[in-house]
């Protein structure tokens, strides 16, 4: 066997055990040399004969997918998120496509939290202030009594929920499919979009981009919102609107925002990043040691059980299978 090791994060030094583990295994294990996302090109100049790949967010389209070495027969995705791979077309090769979800949840709801403190109570703007020698103080927006507004209420919003129970927030959520159970145990009311976009102190995404969630973060839900409210993205950039955040933001209209992803990454300019009532971090939030090393294992058995024949739970495109 020989699998492919797209994804830059797995290649992290931090990873090398399991790198090795991996190459244990099987008879080759080819590691992205760049540090950085792949572009087509190189993905085309690395996959040769490969049967499997751990791929990052680097683009898995229709087009790359249709070039495909007839040995490729899954792709896994280090992550929960699999929305830069089409997953029909990888079907009609006849590739499986998986994820690891869940594993980075956690991660990922600690890293909201984190930003709704560091946004609200402006962490890192008066970090920077204190270093200058400016001892100026602000008066910042607390989380306890406050409404969080949790949109998608899966792995990872069930996390937040739990963190923000801790901080004794109040807490609406919207999902499809609500899960009125754990709902009931934590108090947590559902609610609509407009409701949340309302009447939420807190907005944190938590949904895959799809048809219905792609730009839910618009002028219209934007216009919605509190003038003291903030809202937070560690899901997917294509969840914002980024042009009518900025405006939104340069208005003041909310109390601000924090971003963990942009529609393109790397992103290292942006107009967003000239305002003071913004943080940003470089998608940072499922990565932890503890959660690197977890989705590492997880890719690592869902390529290989699915290489083997065996069953895989995690296989996110078995509908377009033959």
């Amino acid at each position: 066997m020989k699998i492919l090791v797209s994804s830059p994060a797995f290649c992290q030094p931090g990873l090398k055990k399991t790198v090795e583990d991996l190459g244990s295994v099987v008879d080759e294990v080819v590691l992205n040399p760049y540090g950085r996302t792949l572009t087509k090109e190189e993905i085309f100049s690395l996959w040769d004969n490969v049967d499997g790949i751990i791929a990052g967010v680097e683009p898995y389209t229709a087009d790359v997918l249709e070039k495909a070495p007839e040995s490729l027969q899954v792709i896994t995705r280090y992550g929960a998120g699999y929305n830069s791979i089409d997953i029909e077309a990888a079907a009609k090769k006849n590739i499986k496509v998986s994820n690891t979800p869940g594993v980075n949840a956690p991660a990922v709801a600690d890293l909201a939290l984190g930003l709704m403190l560091a946004i609200a109570r402006k962490i890192p703007q008066y970090d920077a202030k204190t270093r200058q020698g400016n001892w100026t103080r602000y008066v910042g927006m607390g989380l306890s009594n406050n409404t969080i507004g949790i949109i998608g209420l899966g792995a990872i919003g069930k996390q937040v929920a739990l963190r923000a129970k801790g901080f004794s927030m109040d807490i609406i959520a919207y999902d499809p499919y609500f899960d009125k159970d754990f709902a009931n145990q934590l108090g947590i009311k559902e609610s609509s979009l407009d409701e949340i976009f309302r009447k939420a102190d807190f907005i944190t995404l938590h949904v895959p981009v799809l048809p219905e969630t792609e730009n839910m973060v618009n002028k219209e839900n934007l216009g919605k919102m509190k003038p003291t409210s903030y809202i937070i993205n560690t899901a997917r950039g294509e969840l914002v609107d980024e042009q009518a955040l900025y405006k939104c933001l340069s208005d003041q209209a909310i109390g601000g925002a924090a971003l963990d992803v942009f529609k393109t990454e790397p992103l290292y300019e942006s107009d967003l990043f000239s305002l003071d009532n913004i943080v940003v971090t470089p998608h940072l939030a499922g990565h932890t040691k503890e959660s690197e090393y977890l989705m590492a294992k997880c890719s690592i058995d869902n390529t290989l059980d699915i290489l083997k024949g065996n069953y895989c739970k995690d296989i996110v495109n078995k509908q377009f299978l033959d």
